[in-house]
């Protein structure tokens, strides 16, 4: 790496888009750091229920917000990222314009987007039932998507998004993909 700033990498993309997937790839191949955006709440909501659904993290996303204002973990994880020793930080779930401007807000910084259509990303949800709404109807998902603040943004951040991956092929073209994109950000760093 060129420079002495960290790299911090923001991954943006809808439910079921292969996110986790791309982080987990960058944490092992690439040395990353993860961070999650959600990683307080579903710590939270992991005291009372093993399977927390999306919309119970939306839920106490606004209750934190409220109570605390509206940058609470934005505060949270800037806190993180300073005091980490890492040179490439990934923030994974930017969901929000504020999360966009977090990652951006580091001069070293580049976002993400991994998508794919919605009816691929809804079976892929609906298989791997990690989450306690998982199992819902393509029309549930859609409404989730489209009625939920946390959801609405991401199609808007990631049209202006670095650099774009579609994920609509299998996981050895999906990992290609990443470390193609790794290859161009290491080298502008």
């Amino acid at each position: 790496m060129a420079g002495e700033e960290k790299i911090v990498i923001g991954l943006v993309g809808e439910t079921g888009s292969g996110k986790d997937t791309v982080a987990n790839h960058l944490k092992k191949r690439h040395r990353v750091n993860l961070f999650r955006f959600s990683y307080p709440l579903k710590q939270a909501l992991g005291l009372f229920f093993d399977h927390p659904a999306k919309d119970d993290q939306a839920w106490l996303f606004d209750q934190f917000q409220k109570r605390f204002g509206e940058d609470i973990l934005h505060r949270g994880l800037r806190r993180r990222i300073e005091r980490a020793d890492d040179k490439i930080i990934c923030i994974n779930g930017v969901r929000m314009p504020q999360d966009e401007a977090l990652v951006r807000s580091y001069p070293n910084s580049v976002v993400i987007y991994v998508t794919a259509e919605r009816e691929l990303r809804w079976q892929r949800s609906f298989s791997r039932g990690e989450k306690s709404d998982d199992k819902q109807t393509l029309e549930a998902f859609t409404a989730f998507e489209e009625g939920t603040e946390t959801e609405r943004a991401v199609p808007e951040i990631g049209a202006r998004a670095d650099y774009k991956i579609e994920n609509t092929e299998g996981l050895d073209q999906l990992l290609a993909k990443v470390d193609d994109v790794m290859e161009q950000v290491i080298a502008k760093s």
